[in-house]
């Protein structure tokens, strides 16, 4: 049986956003439950307990730069023209929790689950 390819992913950049520490306790698309306390994020086509490193552009401002790895573990956003949905947690690192709530952000490395 050959090993399928590893996700391929060129750096994916749009807005990521977060949902809400509220939802905590509800079952997640892959089945476990939401904890606003990990470094999880939704994504819509990214196999379930890929890693993905996201690091926030640059806006002028001083801001960007920060990065955070998390865990595929939910699908989503949906909201037209956002990448990736943050646990509040991972939020807070790259800056995007609070204020807007949202911000530009390149997807820019991806490990593929263990079982692939």
């Amino acid at each position: 049986m050959a090993i399928p390819p590893a996700p391929s992913l060129k750096p994916e950049c749009g807005v990521a956003s977060y949902y809400h520490g509220a939802l905590a306790g509800n079952p997640t698309a892959n089945g476990e439950i939401y904890d606003p306390a990990q470094f999880t994020a939704a994504h819509n086509t990214l196999p379930f307990d890929t890693e993905v490193t996201v690091r926030r552009r640059y806006d002028g401002s001083g801001d960007g730069g920060e990065t955070i790895r998390v865990r595929i573990n939910d699908r989503g956003p949906f909201v037209e023209g956002r990448i990736i949905d943050l646990s509040p947690t991972a939020a807070k690192v790259v800056g995007i929790f609070g204020e807007d709530g949202v911000a530009e952000v390149c997807l820019v490395e991806v490990t593929p689950p263990e079982s692939l």
